[in-house]
């Protein structure tokens, strides 16, 4: 498995699970109808478990074109594979958000809140507001990247090579407990994306899919998850640079 391939397969599972757990909770007739926030937290957090570690030993597992984008700035993975990690990663998305599709598919049936649909595809703010939704994906993804690149350390350097260490075995626990902590602290007012390719690719798959009644895919906010979680990790790989490195 090369490291397309790795991050391809890697960001597949993290959305299976991670989507997975949202249709559960939100979609009708489900074990998990109405299990709450936590449930859906706890289950992003080990989606992000099963795909960091699945992939990792390939691609060094970033599943997130945020993370590439913040590990390039910081020195630590090389700018010329980042278009292919990113293509990798929203393909992922997609064929990710399609199974989680498949295994729903009778209680996408048994729902007729459009909005539900759709959040088991993507997120959407709980309060409308341009500016403090993308100031929270901002944060958010700040955190996750800013502590992505602690947990990997300032002396690891990265090229992408299959085999280098990046967030692996060590790493996948941290970075888990990362994303619950941000679900569970910050992801009230957007359902935190922080990852483009996690929002935008089951997006896309939401207007592509028979869904039935489904209603819009929400395009008019769908840029927010994309451009707050790249100026969030630009933000931390700059200042983890400006900590390390002067």
């Amino acid at each position: 498995m090369n490291a397309f391939l790795g991050e391809f397969v890697g960001t597949a599972l993290l959305i299976i699970l991670g989507n997975g757990v949202v249709a559960n909770v939100v979609l009708n007739k489900t074990k998990g109808h109405q299990s709450g926030w936590i449930v859906i937290c706890f289950g992003w957090a080990m989606a992000v478990y099963t795909g960091v570690f699945v992939s990792a030993p390939y691609s060094t597992a970033h599943l997130n074109p945020a993370v590439s984008i913040g590990l390039a700035l910081s020195g630590k993975f090389g700018w010329a594979l980042v278009p292919t990690y990113i293509l990798a990663q929203m393909l992922g998305a997609m064929a990710g958000a399609l199974i989680v599709w498949i295994a729903y598919r009778q209680h996408f049936d048994e729902t007729d809140d459009v909005g539900l649909k759709l959040a088991v595809f993507c997120t959407r703010p709980s309060i409308r507001n341009s500016f403090y939704n993308l100031l929270t994906e901002i944060i958010g993804t700040f955190v996750l990247v800013f502590g992505a690149l602690n947990i990997l350390g300032p002396s690891i350097k990265l090229n992408g090579s299959a085999g280098d260490l990046g967030l692996g075995a060590i790493g996948a626990l941290p970075v888990s407990l990362l994303v619950l902590g941000i679900g569970l602290s910050l992801g009230g007012p957007t359902g935190y994306a922080i990852n483009p390719a996690r929002d935008l690719g089951p997006r896309i798959m939401h207007f592509i899919l028979p869904i039935g009644k489904k209603g819009g895919s929400d395009w008019n906010y769908s840029w927010i998850p994309v451009l707050g979680p790249v100026l969030g990790a630009i933000i931390a790989a700059l200042l983890f640079n400006l900590i390390y490195h002067h």
